[in-house]
């Protein structure tokens, strides 16, 4: 892809539009930045565009989609929006920077290696799913580089791939591999891109507040192997009762002799790919003319939870795939910390633990969470909804939380949902959720943030609401 001399127009600007304008900046283009928050929210990001990026802030003036050779958008920005089908008629050019990322690294050609052998531009290794997929993706990064490989990770996790690309000043190109966690909202609007490896860990509802079925959610999540074939390979959940759907789906897209490599993980039974059984977990891998085979026991990694054992076979079989040995996994795996926001422990107090699982977003990610617990919950809830069912929280509810306190916009329909099963009580902040968790909470007890709801109508992001939860947490 050539931008050179191109007009692009960026729309929504935050961390993947500050990437995409800087690099396309970079590589010759006229680039125009339009986004319709103020200027005082998106002061934080306006001050890192590269010189010569112009931007229209508080509008999006129609021009902009009219005028222009390429639009890239971000994340956030649906297809549906009226300019971007407007331009779409027109025959322009819309992707995410995702797309652009990968197009970029993969047009700027092939890279010599010792002894004069040409190999192709760094393998894509991407992680998608509803949940568990920023803990797989930075284990994965961890075990490829302990395994001896240069690495970058990106997208969805840390920064924008485009932002990573500028950073290493293109050196990213001699990289052995890009690690990235891909969203749902990312896949919307991929073309070329192919990941050597894709991992899809679980789809549960989500997000049901922009598509407008489940089996459209699942459809966008099943685009990170669109263009994959049979030198790649696919890495599946063999427990998750969507699986079914994402292979029926598969086998329509891949012509014949041409589907990739398929790998599964499971907790229940035993698989090609990784197994938990008899408290260990088995890797009994068996591709093209090799095999790979040992046993790891979890009770010597750092991160827990049963959870934790599903990313930790997901994120070893992706690396064992790619080439790195067993050493490199076992080691990873012990010394691995796991991701703030994501289960973390933060204080224990009076003999009560209080635990931050901000990124618990939506329900899915909350009963895995709960599941982790052998003592009882006290668990803290509510926000924005996206359209949750959480009714089916109840069964973990009825036997496991000892009380729920709920904040937010949607803590009324969540006491509807588990209100008749345990104590409820509602709260105006996130303060006050936390004083009341330990007034409620006795000694033995986990007082666990996990809203099971997007956190915007109360703060900046999951990560602002988890730190104002930990900040609240060490007051006590």
């Amino acid at each position: 892809m050539c931008v050179s001399g191109k007009k692009v127009t960026i729309v929504g600007l935050a961390r993947s539009g500050v990437g995409a304008a800087n690099l396309l900046s970079e590589l010759g283009a006229s680039v125009i930045v339009t986004d319709k928050k103020s200027r005082q929210e998106l002061e934080p990001f306006l001050g890192k565009l590269n010189p010569g990026v112009k931007t229209l802030i508080g509008s999006h003036p129609p021009e902009v989609f009219e005028n222009t050779d390429l639009i890239v958008i971000s994340p956030g920005v649906p297809l549906s929006s009226a300019p971007l089908k407007a331009a779409l008629e027109k025959g322009i050019k819309v992707i995410g920077e995702l797309e652009l990322a990968y197009q970029t690294i993969k047009g700027q050609g092939s890279r010599v290696k010792g002894q004069g052998k040409v190999e192709t531009s760094p393998s894509f290794l991407a992680i998608t799913g509803t949940n568990g997929k920023s803990t797989v993706t930075a284990l994965l990064y961890e075990i490829v580089r302990n395994g001896g490989f240069n690495a970058v990770i990106g997208g969805n996790i840390g920064n924008a791939l485009t932002e990573e690309i500028s950073n290493f000043k293109f050196q990213i190109l001699n990289f052995d591999f890009i690690v990235a966690e891909v969203s749902s909202f990312q896949l919307e609007t991929i073309d070329a891109f192919r990941p050597k490896g894709a991992a899809i860990l679980n789809i549960t509802p989500d997000h049901l507040d922009r598509y407008a079925s489940m089996q459209e959610y699942i459809n966008a999540k099943c685009r990170i192997f669109l263009n994959q074939g049979k030198d790649d390979f696919l890495v599946l959940n063999a427990d998750d009762p969507m699986t079914e759907e994402i292979l029926k789906i598969g086998d329509r897209q891949w012509a014949t002799g041409n589907r990739p490599d398929i790998f599964y993980f499971s907790r229940r039974k035993e698989v090609n790919g990784a197994y938990y059984k008899d408290g260990l977990i088995h890797f009994s891998i068996a591709y093209s003319l090799s095999r790979i085979a040992f046993t790891l026991d979890p009770s010597a990694f750092r991160i827990k939870g049963v959870h934790n054992i599903e990313n930790a076979m997901a994120a070893s079989l992706m690396a064992l795939v790619s080439g790195c040995g067993a050493d490199a996994v076992a080691y990873t795996l012990k010394t691995f910390p796991g991701l703030e926001h994501r289960l973390e422990f933060v204080r224990e107090l009076n003999g009560v633990k209080f635990i931050n699982d901000s990124k618990g977003t939506n329900v899915g990610a909350v009963i895995k969470s709960i599941e982790s617990f052998n003592e009882p919950v006290i668990l803290i809830a509510g926000g924005r909804d996206k359209d949750g069912d959480f009714s089916a929280l109840r069964p973990l509810v009825k036997d496991k939380v000892k009380a729920v306190i709920l904040i937010g916009e949607a803590k009324d329909k969540i006491k509807k949902a588990v209100g008749d099963i345990t104590e409820i009580f509602m709260e105006d902040s996130l303060d006050a959720a936390v004083a009341r968790g330990k007034d409620i909470a006795s000694a033995g007890d986990a007082v666990m943030l996990s809203p099971a709801c997007a956190s915007f109508d109360m703060f900046k992001d999951f990560e602002d609401r988890g730190r104002q939860f930990k900040k609240a947490v060490m007051e006590l």
